[in-house]
Protein backbone atom coordinates (compact mmCIF):
# COMPACT_ATOMS: atom_id res chain seq x y z
CA UNK A 1 0.00 0.00 0.00
CA UNK A 2 1.46 3.39 -0.88
CA UNK A 3 0.68 6.25 1.36
CA UNK A 4 1.08 9.76 0.26
CA UNK A 5 2.82 12.33 1.75
CA UNK A 6 2.21 15.87 2.32
CA UNK A 7 4.55 18.48 3.73
CA UNK A 8 3.66 22.57 4.43
CA UNK A 9 6.00 25.28 5.03
CA UNK A 10 4.95 28.69 7.06
CA UNK A 11 7.96 30.59 5.99
CA UNK A 12 6.93 33.36 8.20
CA UNK A 13 5.91 31.22 11.27
CA UNK A 14 9.36 29.03 9.79
CA UNK A 15 6.71 25.62 10.50
CA UNK A 16 6.94 22.78 8.67
CA UNK A 17 4.50 20.05 8.74
CA UNK A 18 4.92 16.43 7.25
CA UNK A 19 1.80 14.08 6.88
CA UNK A 20 2.21 10.34 5.57
CA UNK A 21 -0.95 8.50 5.22
CA UNK A 22 -4.47 10.48 5.93
CA UNK A 23 -4.20 13.51 8.41
CA UNK A 24 -6.69 13.88 11.01
CA UNK A 25 -7.97 15.83 13.93
CA UNK A 26 -6.38 13.99 15.91
CA UNK A 27 -3.04 14.29 18.79
CA UNK A 28 -0.15 15.85 18.33
CA UNK A 29 2.23 15.51 21.66
CA UNK A 30 5.09 18.14 21.79
CA UNK A 31 8.67 15.75 22.36
CA UNK A 32 10.84 18.72 22.79
CA UNK A 33 10.52 22.25 22.91
CA UNK A 34 10.40 22.79 18.86
CA UNK A 35 8.99 19.43 17.85
CA UNK A 36 4.92 18.09 18.01
CA UNK A 37 4.54 14.54 16.35
CA UNK A 38 1.32 13.55 15.37
CA UNK A 39 -0.74 10.59 16.32
CA UNK A 40 -3.63 8.48 15.59
CA UNK A 41 -5.59 8.47 18.85
CA UNK A 42 -7.19 5.14 18.08
CA UNK A 43 -4.25 3.54 17.65
CA UNK A 44 -1.14 5.52 18.47
CA UNK A 45 0.65 5.33 14.85
CA UNK A 46 2.41 7.91 13.94
CA UNK A 47 1.48 10.13 11.14
CA UNK A 48 3.22 13.27 11.02
CA UNK A 49 5.74 15.87 12.96
CA UNK A 50 5.54 19.85 12.93
CA UNK A 51 8.76 21.16 13.62
CA UNK A 52 8.71 24.72 14.77
CA UNK A 53 11.90 27.33 14.10
CA UNK A 54 12.64 24.84 11.31
CA UNK A 55 15.49 26.38 9.94
CA UNK A 56 17.23 26.46 12.96
CA UNK A 57 16.62 23.10 13.47
CA UNK A 58 16.91 21.33 9.45
CA UNK A 59 19.97 19.80 10.96
CA UNK A 60 17.55 17.43 13.23
CA UNK A 61 14.66 16.86 10.24
CA UNK A 62 17.05 13.17 9.45
CA UNK A 63 16.10 12.04 12.91
CA UNK A 64 12.65 13.01 12.67
CA UNK A 65 11.70 11.80 9.14
CA UNK A 66 13.08 8.08 10.08
CA UNK A 67 10.54 7.68 12.83
CA UNK A 68 7.66 8.16 9.94
CA UNK A 69 6.16 5.28 8.11
CA UNK A 70 7.95 6.15 4.98
CA UNK A 71 11.34 5.54 3.20
CA UNK A 72 12.81 9.59 2.64
CA UNK A 73 16.31 9.19 1.20
CA UNK A 74 17.67 12.78 2.26
CA UNK A 75 20.81 14.16 0.30
CA UNK A 76 22.85 17.77 1.51
CA UNK A 77 22.82 20.56 -1.27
Amino acid sequence: MTKNMEMHYDEEADYLEIFVGEPREDYGEHISKDIVIFKYEDNGQLYGVGIFNFKKRASDLKDVLSKLPVSIKIEPN
